[in-house]
């Protein structure tokens, strides 16, 4: 049998097309009163391999400006432009002083966020756990101490709001 260069009879011509999974975000519902607007878990540090589908996921219109803004230290070899379909993202380094493991997406009119970064090897029980945690609404901690408090195992989704 030879093969054939063209799609087999009553199958789709973009019957292998790849997509991105879906990224693993959670968001505060309605407006954030923390330092967070929600929580990023990565599957890997290439960050023009998984912009795009984050982005995506935020549904800005296709003639929106996307600009984020990520801290250097964390993502020293961020491309200072993302290719995603029908879209380029602008990344720009943060302000010095800026927090570790925060990303800012500023989608135009859409919104802006700011999302705790949670690394890409951090184990699931604990990413899910802070991915939880940095949606909530109540949540007053910042990027660094949910990260500190998940390395050290002390971590039980505190939120660290005041009663």
């Amino acid at each position: 049998m030879e093969p054939s260069g063209t799609p087999a009879e009553g199958a789709s011509a973009d019957a292998h097309t790849y997509r991105m999974p879906l990224p693993r975000l959670t968001l505060t519902p309605d407006v954030s009163h923390g330092p967070l607007d929600g929580a990023w878990w990565p599957r890997c540090d290439a960050l023009e391999l998984e912009l795009p589908s984050l982005v995506s996921s935020l549904d800005p219109d296709p003639d929106t400006t996307v600009r984020v803004t990520v801290n250097p230290a964390e993502w020293p070899d961020a491309p200072p432009t993302v290719m995603a379909p029908g879209r380029v993202i602008a990344v720009e380094p943060a302000e010095p002083g800026s927090e570790a493991h925060v990303i800012t997406l500023d989608c135009g009119t859409v919104g802006r966020w700011a999302l705790l970064v949670v690394p890409p090897e951090e184990p699931s029980g604990s990413a899910v756990r802070l991915l939880a945690t940095a949606a909530d609404p109540e949540n007053r901690l910042t990027a660094a101490r949910m990260l500190a408090l998940a390395e050290t195992g002390r971590f039980e989704g505190t939120t660290g709001k005041t009663e």
